[in-house]
């Protein structure tokens, strides 16, 4: 098996087990986090017109169903996803609101898209976990229309967001099997590196590519912030196999790293990204 395959099966089983089902389970509280990030792309969406949007790395839905109330009758938003317990909450929660937003299970890597089928592309923290980045954008390219719009979010360094690392870094002495970031490999930093992202861009067919640094407030309750580091990322994939004692010190410990960060019943933090923009030429 060549690396780019085993790396797209380790995708895959990651967000159709324990992650993809953490973040199921979380929905209501991501949503709530990332909020600022999802009404950046949303403003970016001319309302009532009759575009065609696709969201790739869609998750549980939340922009997906923005977009498509947004867009209202004219337009239609699709939201596409590896993981199929989240593509599920998303139909559920389209259902729920009676809004009309469809959904693909499946990898935008290489997905036959019907081609020039899209006005405009977005993502809120959906496009780092491709094993190919250029074959991805491409395939990408070859979904959107002429003049197309591709807008994004993705994550800077790690260095830039300590709080996103602050549960493993204070529970990395107390758990030697937790595991570690790869810098650029398909995960939450993978697009750091602002040259690599226009540089894949580029190499994908995009053109007018603009990436800019953007600080996000965001906040999430006091009172979940115990279930938040316990449940997600590194921290949250093995903790569950930690004995009794272990895990008891490691929940500890790791809430009293996030004390900086708490102000009363609130959580607050800066995410430090990058607003993506580019354009499909005409040709």
């Amino acid at each position: 098996m060549n690396a780019s395959r085993q790396t797209d099966d380790e995708q895959t089983k990651l967000w159709n087990g324990p992650a993809g089902r953490a973040w199921v389970e979380e929905q209501e509280l991501l949503d709530q986090m990332f909020k600022p990030i999802e009404e950046l792309l949303v403003e970016a969406v001319l309302a009532g017109s009759g575009r065609q949007v696709l969201d790739v790395g869609c998750g549980t839905g939340s922009t997906t169903l923005a977009i498509a109330r947004r867009l209202g009758a004219k337009g239609r938003c699709t939201g596409i996803d590896i993981s199929e317990p989240m593509i599920t909450a998303a139909q559920a929660r389209a259902e729920r609101e009676s809004t009309p937003a469809s959904f693909i299970r499946a990898n935008a890597q290489n997905h036959a898209f019907a081609p020039a089928s899209f006005d405009m592309l977005i993502s809120r923290f959906g496009v780092m976990f491709f094993d190919d980045s250029v074959r991805a954008f491409a395939n990408l390219r070859r979904a959107a229309k002429d003049d197309a719009e591709l807008r994004f979010v993705a994550w800077r360094s790690p260095s830039e967001n300590p709080f996103m690392t602050t549960a493993e870094r204070a529970a990395a002495p107390l758990l030697p099997n937790l595991p570690t970031r790869r810098p650029d490999a398909p995960g939450q930093f993978a697009f750091a590196d602002q040259g690599r992202v226009h540089r894949i861009l580029e190499e994908s067919g995009w053109a007018e590519v603009d990436i800019q640094p953007i600080d996000v407030a965001c906040t999430l309750p006091e009172k979940e912030l115990v279930r938040y580091l316990t449940r997600l990322g590194p921290l949250g994939l093995i903790l569950h196999e930690a004995d009794d004692r272990t895990r008891t010190q490691v929940i500890e410990t790791v809430r009293a790293a996030f004390e900086p960060y708490v102000h009363g019943a609130e959580v607050r933090f800066t995410a430090a990204c990058w607003r993506v923009g580019a354009r499909a030429p005409s040709f």
